[in-house]
């Protein structure tokens, strides 16, 4: 029934879910090559999709922008580290524009805090773990957009904790780069962090819109 129901009312979001599973379960197969990385980027460009279909607003372009940069960065990176850097830091510059749009008035001293602690914690830690100056730059991006949704107006149990699971996802490839040690079995992580982050955040800023003026969407 839950099936049903997300098949028909939700259709971009499922082939989103289907997508990203797919991926996963394919990428170390032989099928490889360029059929691979459009499966791999149709995962967040079908959440774009659905935000666009789920509401009409200002707001959910935004979004829809973020997801479509998002799944430039993931098709680029499979070709080159930087640019599809390049093209994850634009979107967080993107997912930032969108919280600062949407920032909660008057947050706890307590919120406040986490979000100084994200923003100084992403870029720390990603310099620490890759050992990379670009990467600790783009650490800067990515703490920003994690800080900012855990200061937006957005749920945190949505898109707050969705930003911090994409943070996670990317220490685990940076860790990667750095040859840091970690065991080999957190490389199978970072696509479903990544996804579920992403995830979160496309369906908490559009479970907040429709909330807010259903008539939009």
């Amino acid at each position: 029934m839950v099936k049903r129901a997300l098949t028909e009312k939700r259709p971009w979001l499922f082939a989103s879910i289907a997508v990203a599973i797919a991926y996963f379960f394919l990428k170390d197969t032989a099928i490889g090559g360029t059929w691979l990385i459009l499966l791999k980027g149709s995962a967040a460009g079908l959440l774009a999709v659905y935000a666009l279909q789920r509401h009409n607003s200002i707001d959910a372009k935004i979004l829809a922008i973020v997801m479509l940069l998002s799944a430039a960065g993931d098709m680029l990176i499979e070709l080159d580290l930087i640019w599809g850097g390049i093209a994850f830091f634009l979107s967080h510059l993107a997912a930032i524009a969108l919280y600062l749009k949407n920032r909660r008035h008057n947050p706890a001293k307590s919120q406040m805090f986490a979000a100084l602690a994200l923003l100084a914690l992403a870029p720390l830690v990603s310099w620490l773990v890759s050992h990379d100056p670009g990467i600790a730059i783009y650490g800067l991006a990515l703490g920003g957009m994690a800080a900012t949704a855990w200061l937006s107006r957005f749920s945190r149990y949505r898109v707050g904790v969705g930003a911090i699971v994409f943070v996670v996802s990317d220490w685990l490839i940076f860790a990667g780069v750095g040859n840091s040690g970690l065991p080999g079995w957190s490389a199978n992580l970072v696509w479903p962090l990544y996804y579920l982050g992403q995830f979160l955040i496309a369906t908490g800023v559009i479970q907040t819109l429709r909330k807010e003026l259903p008539s939009a969407g």
